[in-house]
């Protein structure tokens, strides 16, 4: 099974607008866990010199109201995308699911109906030992994949504009 990792990943050739602009949209719910995502994602952002803001929502399940609702009222400064950075951890009832559903088709709406992606940075795992491994473990770090993502996507949306 390949590794997706982010240290051999060379963003210097992509070209964004100067004027790119990343909205986070990150969850109180499990915050050691949404600091090191954010802390991958600004790392990203930051060598690419895209300015960015943070928003903070209760959980998962409010970030697509938060994103929405940000596109809805902020007509002069757009951003060029959007990451949601969340950690969904499998609980004894079926809340997980529900959750994981609601935040997954919320994303999803918001890719097909907002001019701009909305980047899926939301952990859905079962167990401590999961997040560990995608917060620089095992399976990359999900906060630097979210960024180069958003990257990429801002490229490919400018590439259509421009077109």
């Amino acid at each position: 099974m390949a590794i997706f990792s982010t240290d051999n990943i060379n963003i210097e050739g992509i070209q964004i607008p100067k004027d790119a602009f990343v909205v986070i949209v990150k969850t109180e719910w499990n915050a050691p866990t949404i600091k090191a995502l954010e802390e991958g994602v600004l790392e990203v952002l930051n060598k690419k010199n895209i300015s960015y803001k943070t928003i903070e929502v209760p959980g998962a399940f409010e970030i697509p109201f938060a994103v929405k609702s940000f596109w809805d009222h902020h007509l002069e400064n757009r951003p060029s995308a959007f990451i949601a950075l969340g950690c969904v951890l499998r609980g004894d009832t079926p809340h997980f699911d529900y959750v994981c559903k609601a935040v997954t088709d919320g994303i999803l709406h918001l890719n097909l109906t907002l001019p701009i992606p909305t980047i899926f940075g939301v952990l859905t795992v079962d167990t401590q030992e999961q997040i560990n491994e995608r917060i620089g473990g095992k399976h990359g770090h999900k906060g630097k994949e979210a960024a180069l993502t958003a990257i990429k996507m801002i490229a490919l949306n400018q590439s259509f504009i421009n077109h």
